[in-house]
């Protein structure tokens, strides 16, 4: 039997700690029903809680990603697990809408060094030709945390209410760090002696730097859809309970997702290993993912809830097909040693995307349903590769 590559067990690990991540994150989102009548919320005002936590996950997204490059992967990561856990516990403990925000806050603040430090972890460990595929491994945290949100939600809220949720989830956060600790005190970090580098400032100068967090932006917009609506979508557009929608259709799109981030990971790495370049075969997966994209528009739609959630299934798979590539390009453009900051740039550009657009979905939703968003969004993606195309043709 062939041993597993000890760069892989790293990688795993943290694959484990992104599952945390969203697993914290999503949760708000699939019991959305609950939270907004015991708050009273609209779904305007439901979009301005993911837009508190968007917000300031973009403005410190930046500092996080320069925080792990300078402080190392272990202390980093290990700090920001532990203050994410730490809010995602006292959510259980809000008993206001106020105290609601500030908890969603120090929880966007924290989560903000998560995709920077995995990031960071994938430039340790892997060869570039790999990387998309550790994007794509990483997408199995982040589904196996966005499955597992209503499916505890399910489970545990009926029984015990929405608050116990928030407790046990945040703890498991803790267990974590002492797991990473011990994984990096045994696994040697690759040479990156022939590794571009360039200072920080001179990476904020670089053009192609915020292009990439320009081209993320579009290209994310169906993301930041699918993962804090799906939910409601099924509640409002396919008249079911919360129970229902969770239990039978919420999770399934991020199952979708995970397949198209293996899908495109593992067809650059083919392309790349015959012989294209790396950038190109990037662009290739970009370019074809996001003409399919174009059917997001036809996602209302579907006659049936079944086909309605095989259609955003569909779009979510496309989206990460185009994301495990671009959040591969800081390294392939900038190396490893500033592997953090430049994907930060991302997660930046990810959350203040989501801060402005999750405002705009709420309120379309509530005039008019979702019919609009899905077809506005289709064809942000294609724009956004655009993008991509004159950022990395730029010098």
């Amino acid at each position: 039997m062939p041993r597993i590559p000890l760069r892989w067990i790293a990688i795993g690990v943290f694959v484990l700690s992104s599952s945390l991540n969203y697993l914290d994150r999503q949760l708000l989102a699939a019991l959305a029903p609950t939270v907004r009548g015991e708050f009273q919320l609209s779904n305007e005002q439901y979009g301005l809680v993911i837009s508190s936590f968007a917000l300031i996950y973009a403005a410190v997204a930046p500092a996080a990603g320069w925080f792990i490059d300078r402080a190392g992967l272990t202390l980093g990561a290990g700090i920001s697990v532990a203050l994410w856990s730490l809010a995602g516990a006292a959510t259980a403990f809000t008993r206001s809408f106020s105290g609601l925000l500030a908890c969603r806050t120090v929880l966007g603040a924290a989560e903000a060094a998560g995709i920077p430090a995995t990031g960071k972890a994938n430039a340790t460990y892997l060869e570039p030709r790999e990387l998309a595929l550790g994007t794509a491994f990483n997408q199995v945290g982040i589904t196996l945390g966005s499955v597992a949100a209503p499916l505890i939600v399910t489970i545990l809220q009926p029984r015990y209410g929405w608050r116990s949720t928030f407790a046990l989830c945040g703890a498991l956060g803790f267990l974590w760090i002492p797991l990473w600790w011990f994984t990096s005190k045994r696994v040697p970090a690759r040479s990156t002696e022939n590794s571009p580098r360039k200072g920080g400032g001179a990476l904020l100068r670089d053009r192609r730097f915020w292009g990439l967090a320009l081209a993320n932006a579009f290209v994310m917009t169906l993301y930041a859809l699918w993962s804090n609506w799906t939910t409601l979508y099924f509640v409002q557009e396919r008249h079911m309970t919360q129970d229902q929608a969770n239990r039978e259709f919420a999770w399934i799109p991020a199952v979708f997702a995970t397949a198209g981030g293996f899908f495109g990971g593992v067809v650059t790495y083919r392309w790349i290993r015959a012989g294209m370049n790396v950038l190109r075969a990037r662009l290739r997966i970009c370019w074809i993912s996001a003409v399919i994209l174009l059917a997001t528009a036809a996602v209302p739609l579907m006659p049936y809830p079944a086909l309605a959630a095989a259609a955003i299934s569909l779009s979510f798979f496309w989206t990460l097909a185009i994301s495990t590539n671009v959040y591969a390009l800081p390294i392939d453009l900038f190396g490893s040693a500033h592997a953090g900051l430049g994907v930060a740039g991302l997660t930046c550009s990810f959350g203040l995307m989501t801060a402005f657009l999750s405002p705009w979905i709420g309120s379309v939703v509530d005039r008019v349903g979702f019919s609009p968003v899905c077809v506005t969004l289709s064809v942000m993606p294609l724009l956004g590769v655009a993008i991509l195309r004159w950022t990395i043709a730029a010098k």
